[in-house]
């Protein structure tokens, strides 16, 4: 059993270099003391050959004890020595072992998990993960003869899933053979969930490491602090136990690979084993046991993991840097970087570094100040935008200045925006007595019009009575009293008035 702190090229920033330590604390238990564990010299028949009972196992007797260190003495492809457990002599009594690995370390999966059996692969069994150091425990996945009728799943395998289901708890039945000696390898795949992310052959690791650098949910997919191995039940290989050979129902593991790395969140490049204990040497001002606090006098700004990204150097934890006014990121696969996301504040930016259009920056705060963004409030009236330079300073309409664009020029006034006088006191005066009114017009004289009261009325179509400023009819034309249409037929439907006494009436025919 080994594990290794980094599966990937050494030239990722804070990520650990290869290397392997020794299994971490196992325990184990079993509801009987015999065979590998202490106990009475036991006999065990090989599932190849139930009839050949001539295999012993005696934990007071090295040569033929099976103690649970042999799960772990690096054997290499072939390993010949293995952990046993007691046989199923108490049939039906469920013969049912736990094996617990325990590291008092966060590790990061970064490889298949692999379990070798000496022994038939169990019929039920369950891969379990904590994150808690063991006070709580989640199924990693289950394995089954029939995965109906053992854990009322249906049954799957990885190759069933997606990116959107690469987290689904599933049950496979493709390593429960059970009596069968060619096949003794039981996988969790690792590899295959991180395929879906990084292509068939792992190529894509970018898209693969942004998803992790944005997803907090894969990441504990793949972060464990304790492992378990449930064996619920061993290998049959038939319907029913034979139970006149219950030495052959037993479970053997042969070896455990888990190979991962120290979760440091990218702020170490050493992960080092003293005193029976994992430790990251943490950098970057960072400590704790998984370098996930600022140290003491270097908490100016909020502690944040490192990044993979960008590929391939990744960075510690200023990649992903918003200056306090965002928490998220998110990762651009085709111009393999990372942005903020949701700046606040009135910012905007790759790193939230910029202000939002309409803001401009104040030069007495400092990047991360909530306030480092003021609003430019230019007049809508006399700006032609929103918009401001860096220094405040509004773009303004014709005739119209001023910071903020609500001050008007010379030779021109406030009138819904800067409008050009039309007339003042200095230079364009309202001519024959007339007077200026809010620089817009001129008042003029009853006898005058015109922009300046210049125009005398007299000199308008129909001219002018000796009167200034009366109106008289045009020489040589007689007045003419005009009268509405309805009022002269009613002149008309009067009677004529009574002849003059003398005055002969005309005759009727």
């Amino acid at each position: 059993f080994w594990v290794a702190l980094n599966s990937q090229q050494s030239s990722y920033l804070c990520v650990h270099q290869p290397c392997k330590f020794w299994y971490p604390r196992v325990t184990w238990n079993q509801p009987h003391k015999d065979s590998g564990v202490g106990g009475p010299t036991v006999v065990f028949l090989l599932v190849g050959n139930p009839y050949m009972c001539n295999n012993e196992c005696d934990a007071s007797t090295p040569e033929l004890a099976h103690p649970p260190e042999l799960m772990f003495d690096f054997e290499g492809r072939h390993p010949s020595t293995f952990w046993q457990s007691a046989t199923w002599k108490e049939y039906p009594k469920p013969l049912q072992v736990n094996i617990t690995l325990s590291w008092s370390k966060t590790i990061e999966l970064t490889d298949n998990i692999v379990i070798t059996f000496e022994s038939g692969r169990p019929d039920q069994m369950i891969l379990e993960k904590s994150l808690d150091y063991g006070r709580t425990w989640q199924p990693y996945q289950y394995y089954a003869t029939d995965c109906l009728d053992a854990f009322h799943m249906d049954p799957k395998s990885v190759k069933d899933l997606s990116q959107h289901t690469v987290l689904e708890i599933i049950c496979t039945e493709e390593y429960s053979t059970g009596y069968t000696t060619n096949s003794k390898i039981i996988h969790f795949e690792i590899k295959d969930r991180f395929a879906f992310f990084a292509g068939p052959r792992l190529r894509n690791m970018a898209s693969l490491y942004g998803q992790l650098d944005t997803t907090k949910k894969l990441r504990d997919f793949f972060t464990v602090t304790d492992l378990r191995i449930r064996l619920l039940r061993p290998a049959v290989g038939e319907i029913f136990v034979d139970e006149l050979h219950l030495a052959r129902y037993f479970y053997a593991i042969s070896d455990i690979k888990v190979r991962g790395r120290c979760k440091c969140n990218l702020h170490a490049t050493v992960c080092v084993y003293d005193n029976s204990k994992l430790s990251c040497e943490c950098e970057h001002n960072t400590t704790g046991p998984d370098c996930g606090k600022c140290k003491k006098n270097y908490q100016g700004r909020p502690w944040s993991p490192g990044s993979y990204l960008p590929i391939p150097k990744g960075t510690a934890n200023t990649y992903c840097e918003c200056f306090g006014h965002s928490n998220r990121c998110s990762y651009i696969d085709l111009l393999n970087t990372v942005i903020c996301v949701s700046c606040k504040h009135n910012t905007r930016g790759q790193h939230c570094e910029l202000c939002r259009l309409g803001f401009f920056r104040n030069a007495s705060a400092q990047l991360d100040d909530e306030n480092v963004c003021i609003e430019c409030y230019c007049n809508p009236l006399g700006s032609i935008h929103d918009r401001c330079n860096g220094s405040g300073f509004c773009e303004c309409k014709t005739g119209t200045t001023g910071p903020k664009c609500d001050e008007c020029l010379p030779g021109n006034s406030w009138h819904y925006g800067c409008q050009p006088n039309v007339c003042d006191n200095e230079l364009l005066h309202c001519q024959n007595g007339g007077t200026c009114h809010n620089n817009a017009r001129c008042l003029c004289p009853a006898a005058y019009t015109g922009i300046l009261c210049e125009k005398p009325r007299c000199q308008e179509a129909g001219g002018c009575a000796s009167g200034a400023g009366q109106r008289a009819p045009p020489r040589g034309c007689p007045a003419l009293l005009l009268l509405p249409p309805l009022v002269l037929m009613l002149l008309m439907l009067l009677p004529p008035p009574p002849a003059p006494l003398g005055t002969a009436r005309p005759r009727l025919f």
